[in-house]
């Protein structure tokens, strides 16, 4: 007979001999697993449970951050100390590296017509050494008839200012004044009435010494010394740097790291130190030639005297940025009054002087300069002054590259990036 299946049931086979008792075994593990209550699956990437440890709390990291925000403080004032402490050192070397900068492409130039580099680099200072001696030696007169013409000036300035202020009404310092000098005559008065010191007391009356003038020969020829040691150190150093070419650029990339990427970045740091500096360099120096121009024509065309002498002072400070040419419009503003007399003649000639330097800062530079070399101006007016702290009249004039060279290692540092965005334009 044919055995009848239920539907939807699957179709049950008889089991004969050793294969019942297997099939029985094995449903009985079945149903013995399936009365067995099961726990939830863990998650797939689930953490490893945590050892048992004594303490089980975690530090805050507050701390670890204050820490490292006071060693990276007390780092940076050890650098300025260091800095100003080693001045003497640091700037001869500074301004023979900048110097070394400008003066490349010309060295190249010179290698590029078959000359020795070390030549070439010797050619090359003794020109320009000679070329500075020439003109210093062309306006050594203008320049001394200025100098002896300066308490001449000093009293025509205080002559004029005595004029100006007694012309308008009694002002309030002139009321203070003769009260301050009615009290010093009364007090005068009173020490001459007193009465005699007594018996066995000495009176002691303390004299001003007189000027002499080897008082001041010596500290001025130490001074000048000074200078002609450091003037020797820069021209020493930029021959050497010059003579070098590339060496020490090729032995910073081969320790900078083991890596390629290291020694990449490296390159492309002294890549773009090169290149802005350089560029700045070659702008200033042309920019400044056009204003120390400009000023000597101007003044010229006014009737200003040492015209010549203050073209070459514009050209000077002009690589001061902001400072210099603040100096020049007051003290040019200064001179016209001092020669004409009148405050006039003493706004027009610093207006001509305000107007060259403000074309040439505002329109002029940044257009030779262009967007990449562009930095914040306020950035730029607080580092000089900075480095013009530090280093005085020195630091003034490398304060600029100095931020040019920070900007570019920063720019490729991923921990130091937001200081290139803040140097940045």
């Amino acid at each position: 007979m044919a055995s009848m299946t239920p539907p939807g049931q699957p179709e049950a086979r008889a089991a004969t001999g050793p294969d019942a008792g297997h099939a029985a075994n094995e449903a009985a593990t079945e149903a013995a697993l399936a009365a067995v209550p099961r726990e939830p699956a863990a998650p797939l990437f689930a953490a490893p449970p945590a050892e048992p440890t004594a303490e089980t709390h975690t530090l805050p990291t507050a701390p670890f951050a204050v820490r490292n925000t006071a060693l990276v403080v007390l780092a940076a004032l050890a650098g300025i100390y260091v800095l100003h402490w080693a001045g003497a050192v640091f700037i001869p070397l500074l301004l023979g590296l900048m110097f070394s900068y400008a003066l490349t492409p010309l060295v190249n130039r010179l290698v590029h017509w078959h000359l020795p580099r070390a030549l070439a680099a010797a050619l090359l200072l003794v020109a320009i050494a000679g070329g500075i001696g020439t003109l210093a030696y062309t306006l050594s007169d203008e320049a001394a008839a200025m100098v002896e013409g300066l308490p001449a000036a000093a009293q025509k300035l205080r002559r004029g200012l005595e004029g100006q202020r007694h012309q308008g009404p009694t002002a309030t310092i002139e009321t203070v004044q003769k009260a301050a000098t009615e009290i010093e005559r009364a007090t005068e008065d009173g020490a001459s009435a007193s009465p005699p010191p007594a018996r066995g007391v000495s009176k002691v009356q303390i004299e001003k010494s007189r000027f002499n003038v080897k008082d001041y020969l010596w500290p001025g020829a130490l001074g000048l010394a000074a200078a002609v040691a450091q003037t020797t150190v820069v021209i020493f150093v930029a021959f050497f740097l010059l003579a070098s070419g590339d060496t020490f650029r090729r032995k910073m990339v081969r320790i900078a790291g083991p890596t390629f990427g290291q020694k990449k970045l490296t390159l492309q740091a002294l890549d773009e130190i090169n290149a802005q500096i350089q560029r700045y360099l070659m702008v200033q120096v042309f920019t400044s030639a056009l204003v120390g121009v400009a000023t000597w024509l101007a003044f010229r065309w006014l009737g200003v005297d040492n015209a010549a002498v203050w073209g070459a002072v514009s050209f000077v400070l002009n690589f001061i940025p902001y400072l210099g040419s603040i100096i020049v419009t007051g003290g040019s503003a200064l001179l016209g009054f001092v020669q004409f007399g009148s405050f006039e003649m003493a706004l027009v000639i610093g207006g001509a002087a305000l107007f060259i330097n403000s074309v040439e800062g505002y329109i002029l530079t940044p257009w030779l300069t262009g967007k990449a070399s562009r930095m914040n101006p306020v950035a730029v007016f607080a580092g000089v002054l900075a480095w013009g702290w530090l280093w005085g009249v020195w630091g003034l004039f490398l304060g600029v590259p100095i931020l040019l060279a920070i900007k570019a290692v920063c720019d490729r540092v991923d921990d130091l990036k937001p200081v290139g965005e803040l140097l940045g334009d």
